[in-house]
């Protein structure tokens, strides 16, 4: 097997993989209230406050990237949400039904 048929076997698999996940989970009502409540501009501002860099959050946003519990302890730290609360904000995230998509 050629490298190039083992990236598109390796690709082929990763697709499966995102297409069984819940495909609700979307993380902008956590990052969305994080901004709001820390009364934040946008994206960049909550990374220097979260001390991330920036591909972090745009990963999250893109749902490329799960909140681990590290960037969740963060949040709680520097927001001072609850955890409980921003663990809801992520589950209510994953129970809203999917944007529409337009093709």
């Amino acid at each position: 097997m050629s490298v190039r048929q083992k990236k598109q076997e390796l690709l082929e698999a990763m697709h499966r993989a995102r297409a069984m996940e819940p495909s609700s989970f979307v993380p902008n009502k956590l990052l969305d209230t994080l901004i709001q409540r820390m009364q934040l501009k946008n994206d960049a501002e909550l990374c220097r406050v979260l001390e991330v860099q920036p591909p972090i959050i745009s990963k999250i946003r893109h749902r490329k990237l799960n909140v681990g519990a590290t960037i969740l302890l963060r949040m709680h730290e520097k927001s001072n949400i609850p955890i409980r609360e921003l663990k809801e904000l992520t589950a209510e995230a994953r129970t809203e039904p999917p944007p529409p998509t337009h093709h």
